[in-house]
């Protein structure tokens, strides 16, 4: 909000023109910065200080291409922009990519005529110059009654500037442009609108400012009225909308396109005064490798290519961090337990907080790997030509490609990549996206698939001599729950959110270089807040999983463990009695896990586990990870730590491979690990993601309904399996 102590400079612009990069020079904010449509979907703000010592509120608002609301994001950029009262911005930066400036006009045009102070900051210069563009900045300026400041973002080119310019406008008196006014029959469906939103209270003519929010906003709802994207729209406005678009459908008219066209008539010219051109050499080059990585074929096999490169390095490149890491919460363990008392805190240090949480932390490698190949990929310009691509699938099984951003986004965290489907249009292709998002292996899925791969396969085994089974196989979980959401979109888009086909239009990115700098600030931001997030979730759900797993306990039973203690500590060989003492300590635990709650809970469902090859131990690990897919391992974890386990013996990997049925047969075998992971794949455990689904649908009824089918999935997919896999014999 605008204050006198600090006023409110809005930062708009379509996306990939430079927004936020250039928001983070002027405030040094952490924004994410990525090269893909709708990257920035919720607003940031930071201070700003000014030449003069004073300060301002920057705000950054989601890329627009109009002032329409087609899509959710457009709609937060309107209403900033149309604030009223306290909350009226002081000023407005239009970030405009130099390279596409006709497309960033078009939206600067429309801004204007709000009639705030407004500075336009043209980015890419040194990439234009490169393609042979000489853009008349002084021309530009005096022909749109603003200033014009070019700036280069990444190297801090045109900074200073920047901000005596927006100083300028912070504290000017708004000059502002004349109305751009369209024939005589656009002007009267205009003022039919208009005329409706006063009525709903929606708008005024109490003054200068008023009247022009009143014209854009009656814009506005010309173009986006007209589905079900605006439902919270008052009748009445509504009604106008329908009335003026029937009467001039009737006289063979089409409002949207006269409104387009009637402002680029002024873009164009403008365009044509400000701009020289000629081809360039940078452009052909960009071409050519569009040629290769937009092509049906060649780009989708160069996509797979990149993808499995991506799950090698997750698989073989952080093994050696994971060691360390996994040294490190030994050691710690060992020195809690040498230095502190035996006891239930003692206990549940060592093996409910410092084994949980160690079990999970163990994974931020491969977890900082998956986050700097996508921020890679993003900042490069490739994922916008991988949607372009894959939208000719996707279209086929009923999502909009746009849907592909929320989807990849979905391999590191289901909840950001749910609020990523803001960016489409379609409030029904919106729905479809995220009850299939989940579906994504998101990387708490990741620390389950090492886990399972590490314990079920040798890692000596190499497929071709050099490719790692484990890395095959965990290539598998992803192809599989990609199969899984095309699968499900495909059943639903035809079912329960039946529509038309959907199209795509999306902007193909400049390529660029990424820089170290912005690939280290997202996946530090994106780790630190994983951690953050899912260590909060299993110090909780560890303490009480420790609980249930030690509690409550049988007095008649600890008591006949103490007296074969102490028949046992009477032998006066030492090695006699450690092995006796050892063994007594195993079936006290083994005896206390099956009297404790989660034991029963575990035994409760093992009837329906079993046709999956589960045992009751891996049912508790199931009941904890309905919270937080992660938990599961930790709660492994404080399900076989249940001895001291030997030097030969130490670790979770060791008891996991060590575990037994009551018949002798092993519980983790190749099937077992496989079907476990096919079941990871498709269950609905998180439920943050619930939640989430919940706030972007409005209702409590999508999420339920995306619990209740991914589980069921999950189930009957898993029992197909390995059932299959038992009959022919593989990996038993």
């Amino acid at each position: 909000m605008t204050t006198n102590a600090t006023p409110t400079v809005l930062f708009a612009g379509n996306p990939n023109a430079g927004k936020t990069t250039l928001f983070n020079l002027l405030t040094g904010a952490r924004a994410k910065v990525g090269n893909y449509p709708g990257v920035t979907v919720d607003r940031r703000e930071a201070k700003l200080k000014l030449d003069d010592g004073s300060h301002s509120t920057v705000v950054d608002l989601p890329g627009a291409y109009s002032l329409t609301a087609r899509s959710a994001e457009e709609r937060v950029a309107i209403e900033a922009l149309l604030a009223a009262g306290s909350a009226t911005p002081a000023a407005v930066v239009v970030v405009l990519d130099a390279t596409t400036l006709g497309r960033g006009l078009y939206f600067a045009t429309q801004v204007l005529e709000v009639g705030l102070p407004t500075v336009i900051a043209l980015t890419m210069i040194d990439e234009a110059k490169k393609l042979g563009m000489v853009i008349d900045h002084a021309k530009l300026a005096a022909s749109l009654g603003c200033a014009v400041v070019p700036v280069v973002a990444t190297r801090g080119d045109g900074k200073d500037e920047l901000v005596r310019a927006i100083r300028d406008a912070v504290t000017s008196v708004p000059a502002r442009s004349p109305l751009r006014r369209f024939d005589a029959e656009l002007e009267a469906d205009i003022t039919v609108v208009e005329d409706a939103l006063v009525a709903a209270t929606m708008g005024s003519r109490s003054d200068e400012a008023a009247k022009r929010r009143l014209r854009v906003l009656a814009q506005w709802a010309l173009l986006s009225i007209g589905d079900d994207e605006l439902t919270g729209v008052a009748a009445g406005v509504r009604e106008a909308v329908e009335r003026v678009r029937s009467d001039a459908k009737r006289a063979n008219r089409d409002v949207d396109r006269e409104l387009v066209t009637a402002r680029y008539k002024r873009v164009d010219p403008l365009l044509r005064d400000v701009l020289g051109e000629k081809a360039g050499p940078v452009k052909r080059l960009s071409s050519r490798i569009d040629d290769v990585l937009v092509h049906p074929v060649w780009g989708l096999l160069v996509f797979v290519g990149v993808m499995f490169v991506v799950f090698q390095a997750l698989f073989a490149w952080a093994e050696p961090l994971m060691g360390l890491i996994e040294s490190g919460v030994d050691a710690l363990s060992a020195f809690a337990k040498a230095e502190l008392p035996e006891g239930a805190f003692t206990d549940l240090l060592v093996n409910g907080i410092i084994a949980g949480v160690g079990n999970v932390v163990v994974f931020v490698p491969q977890i900082a790997i998956l986050f700097v190949f996508i921020t890679l990929l993003e900042d490069s310009g490739y994922l916008a030509r991988v949607a372009f691509v894959i939208d000719r699938i996707m279209a086929k099984v009923g999502l909009n490609g746009k849907a592909f951003v929320p989807m990849l986004s979905g391999f590191a965290c289901a909840i950001p990549a749910v609020m990523a489907t803001r960016t489409i249009e379609s409030r029904r292709d919106r729905l479809l996206t995220m009850l299939v998002v989940p579906l994504m292996s998101c990387s708490a899925r990741l620390p389950i698939y090492v886990l399972m791969t590490s314990v079920v396969f040798d890692p000596s085994d190499k497929v071709f001599g050099f490719l790692s089974t484990g890395a095959l196989v965990l290539f598998a979980m992803y192809v599989t729950s990609v199969v899984a959401a095309l699968g499900v979109a495909f059943v639903l888009g035809r079912t329960a959110l039946k529509g038309p086909r959907p199209t795509l239009v999306i902007e193909l990115p400049p390529y660029r270089m990424p820089r170290a700098i912005n690939i280290g600030r997202a996946t530090t931001s994106r780790v630190r807040r994983f951690l953050a997030d899912a260590g909060t979730v299993i110090l909780a759900l560890t303490i009480l999983l420790w609980a249930l797993l030690n509690y409550p306990k049988d007095s008649v039973s600890e008591a006949r463990f103490e007296q074969m203690r102490a028949v046992a500590t009477a032998d006066a060989d030492e090695e006699a009695r450690q092995a006796a003492l050892a063994e007594i300590d195993a079936e006290q635990a083994g005896e206390r896990l099956r009297n404790s709650a989660a034991g029963r809970a575990g035994r409760l469902f093992e009837p329906a586990l079993e046709p999956l090859g589960f045992d009751w131990k891996i049912g508790v690990g199931l009941i904890g990870a309905f919270a937080a897919r992660e938990v599961f391992v930790s709660t492994l974890g404080l399900v076989y730590d249940v001895s001291d386990a030997t030097e030969e013996d130490q670790g979770l990997h060791a008891k996991l491979r060590a575990a037994k049925h009551r018949d002798g047969s092993r519980v983790f075998t190749p099937l077992t690990g496989v079907a476990l992971m096919v079941f990871f794949v498709l269950a609905c455990q998180c439920m943050s993601t619930l939640a989430v689904v919940r706030r972007e649908s409005g209702s409590w009824k999508w999420p339920a309904f995306m619990f209740g089918y991914m589980t069921s999935l999950a189930y009957l997919v898993t029992l197909v399996v390995y059932q299959v896999g038992r009959a022919f014999g593989w990996g038993v």
